[in-house]
């Protein structure tokens, strides 16, 4: 997607929350928050760098500026989540960024997240697609601990660490709507795959931390509130999550599943094949789901998760062995 020519797609989902598209890749792939409690504001997520100027956008469009923002507040450090956070935060003075302790440092000084990234995504796309990382000052920075909350202007958002997906990852309750802002760690669940049966969800493996046990006790502490919605970066308002959680969690079993029956074959070719057997095994979920769009489609709209699940878990079977070789 151009970003010259990106025009911004704002939904109010429920009371004062807003889904706005970040434009990465194509339409539908990526949202970040903007909730909204009377004159003050805060963003969960922010989108990539060049996302900044569509959501300094939407606040205008309310109204409002940026010196009302309180708070930015990316759930992992992840480019899609949060690579907007330092210029988004260079243009609100008055906000504060919450986000997990293993991240801040990230956020902070991004020169380790940049090169982290160039390796996953190569030098030239990292550019193309992420744009300029700005530090964000570390006198503005809140380190969030596990259940701790933040005052919205009278609205009540609760952090928790989720790790699984990644380990500085977290969650935030809003107590209005009765609803997390899961980042990824209500995975994904592209719109184009709804059926009658309600969301496809399936676990994005991303590199580096995939931790299956870690994340189903995630899961766990997040239905422990009894969630009403899930507010997914990928992509949008997801109802009734107890009928879908089961689904997530055997994703997550799925996909390490895939990974182990590939360890011990630590050959060049290995990535390749994992590559090739989450595309099988995705396309096959989907259709049991009811999907019903041509495979070729399926493959297309999953092509970026695709590589960076195999990605993901190859990392997780090399950490695996070298802790079994230690």
């Amino acid at each position: 997607m151009s970003h010259a020519t990106f025009v911004p797609l704002v939904e109010e989902l429920a009371e004062g929350i807003h889904c706005i598209e970040t434009g990465l890749y194509r339409h539908g792939l990526a949202a970040c928050y903007l909730v909204r409690e009377g004159d003050r504001l805060a963003f969960v997520d922010t989108g990539t760098a060049h996302s900044v100027p569509a959501l300094l956008a939407v606040i205008a469009k309310l109204g409002l500026t940026p010196e009302q923002v309180d708070y930015v507040i990316p759930t992992h450090v992840h480019l899609d989540h949060a690579g907007g956070a330092g210029g988004l935060m260079a243009t609100c003075p008055n906000a504060h960024l919450i986000i997990h302790p293993k991240g801040a440092p990230h956020l902070i000084d991004p020169g380790k997240l940049i090169a982290g990234s160039s390796d996953v995504y190569g030098e030239a796309a990292f550019a193309r697609d992420f744009g300029t990382l700005t530090p964000v000052p570390a006198e503005r920075v809140i380190l969030a601990e596990d259940g701790q909350t933040f005052d919205l202007n009278g609205r009540v958002l609760t952090f928790l660490d989720t790790p699984g997906h990644a380990n500085h990852h977290g969650c935030l309750f809003d107590a209005r709507t009765q609803g997390f802002f899961t980042g990824d760690t209500f995975g994904i669940a592209y719109r184009e795959f709804k059926t009658a049966r309600g969301s496809w969800l399936y676990a994005p493996t991303t590199p580096v931390a995939f931790d299956p046990d870690r994340w189903l006790a995630s899961l766990d502490k997040l239905m422990a509130f009894a969630p009403q919605v899930m507010y997914l970066t990928h992509y949008g308002r997801v109802d009734h999550p107890e009928a879908l959680v089961d689904d997530l969690r055997q994703s997550i079993r799925d996909m390490a599943n895939l990974a182990l029956a590939e360890e011990g074959r630590a050959d060049g070719e290995r990535q390749a094949r994992l590559k090739a057997a989450i595309a099988e095994h995705l396309i096959a979920s989907a259709r049991a789901h009811g999907v019903d769009i041509p495979d070729a489609r399926i493959n297309e709209l999953l092509a970026v998760d695709t590589e960076l699940n195999a990605q993901g878990l190859h990392v997780w079977l090399q950490r695996r062995e070298q802790r079994a070789a230690a």
